[in-house]
């Protein structure tokens, strides 16, 4: 099985950033934006490990609960309403409806890890997300 480590970088935020994937403990691939935000990044790194386990199984740890409430979740009735909810726009729309389907589609599992908690696989992948922010690229 494939394990991910996912994580995005902003600063400030909103501003420049970026976004890494460890797999099985090496950086895998990096990305950013010039003007976005943390969210999007932590996103984007989700949908890179998706791509990337080309429907493998695998498992995609992230600290971002967000998104993995976002996919797992509230996108269910956000979909069943017209990609909307009740509290207003859906912020983000182009990135959830890029996840959705391909985490569904897939044979991912993901997992939660508590950010800045001395996990090595988060804190790996936390460093090269600021790396990726700083314009870095993999050799």
């Amino acid at each position: 099985m494939i394990v991910y480590y996912t994580d995005g970088s902003c600063e400030p935020n909103p501003g420049k950033g970026g976004y890494s994937v460890i797999r099985d403990m090496k950086p895998a691939i990096l990305g950013g934006e010039v003007e976005t935000t943390n969210i999007r990044m932590e996103g984007l790194a989700i949908i890179a490990a998706l791509k990337d386990s080309n429907n493998l199984h695998c498992e995609i740890y992230t600290d971002s609960e967000f998104w993995i409430n976002v996919i797992t979740k509230w996108s269910i009735s956000w979909e069943a309403n017209g990609w909307k909810k009740k509290g207003g726009v859906i912020k983000n729309l182009d990135i959830v409806q890029e996840v959705c389907p391909l985490y569904r589609n897939s044979k991912a599992t993901l997992v939660w890890v508590r950010g800045h908690n001395d996990d090595p696989g988060n804190e790996l992948a936390d460093e090269w997300a600021n790396k990726a922010r700083l314009g870095h690229k993999l050799d």
